[in-house]
């Protein structure tokens, strides 16, 4: 029998299951693995590596969630890419970089660097008060260092946008990225874009994202699967 693991996150909010795509994603992959696990909250600067996700399995703690997926394939025999091929699993790699290194950074602009949005979401449940200027300078500079707080918001959007564009064309009219099974790629992608379509926050990503009508239904369709007890 496996061990019990205990995932670390930041808990329900935002309208979401979990805070953290990254947290999404690996309790997801927990879910597809059939692994038993607890979920506890916590802080990054708990994390070995200043960051969530991070488990808890026989002793040893595993920080971020690329790093969190090798390791329970590897100690469980568990692949969460069964039945795809090499150039399929290179194709989904690339899907999950372009999700991770630019989609999530629109969303995190949106979410963060929207007055109103930063207000309400990580301003209000995430950062205590006297720490909001200290945190959104950082936040602000690690997007500045990427690229993506050197646009105006409309441009932001229309960034996320071009990679929203690609995952709708390459999902078409599958009922997930890589055909008729879930794989490890569904999970980061559906983190994601659950991230973006919460009707917690208004943005122009958001309003963006709405018009593709097989990112909706995919969302819908993983959020019944995966947390059947969210209202979504």
């Amino acid at each position: 029998m496996p061990s019990t693991i205990t995932l670390y996150g930041f808990g329900p909010g935002f309208g979401l299951p979990e805070v953290s795509p990254f947290v999404t994603k690996t309790e997801v992959q927990l879910k597809m693995a059939g692994l038993p696990y607890i979920k506890e909250r916590s802080r990054p600067d708990a994390s070995p590596k200043g960051q969530l996700p991070f488990i808890a399995d026989d002793g040893a703690r595993i920080a971020d969630s690329t790093f969190i997926r090798t390791h329970i394939e590897t100690k469980y025999g568990i692949d969460l890419d069964a039945g795809l091929d090499a150039r399929q699993r290179a194709e989904a790699w690339m899907l999950e970089r372009m999700i991770e290194n630019h989609l999530h950074t629109a969303m995190i602009y949106a979410r963060w660097l929207v007055p109103e949005n930063f207000a309400k979401g990580p301003g209000a449940l995430l950062i205590p008060p006297a720490a909001h200027e200290e945190v959104l300078a950082r936040v602000t500079a690690a997007l500045k260092a990427q690229g993506m707080a050197r646009h105006a918001p409309d441009e932001t959007a229309e960034l996320g946008d071009r990679s929203l564009q690609a995952l709708s064309f390459w999902l078409d009219d599958k009922p997930y990225l890589m055909g008729d099974r879930p794989s490890g790629v569904d999970a980061t992608a559906f983190a994601e874009v659950a991230g973006i379509l919460t009707p917690f926050f208004d943005s122009s990503l958001r309003r963006k994202a709405q018009r593709y009508d097989n990112l909706v239904g995919y969302t819908a369709r993983l959020m019944k699967r995966y947390y059947p007890e969210h209202p979504w």
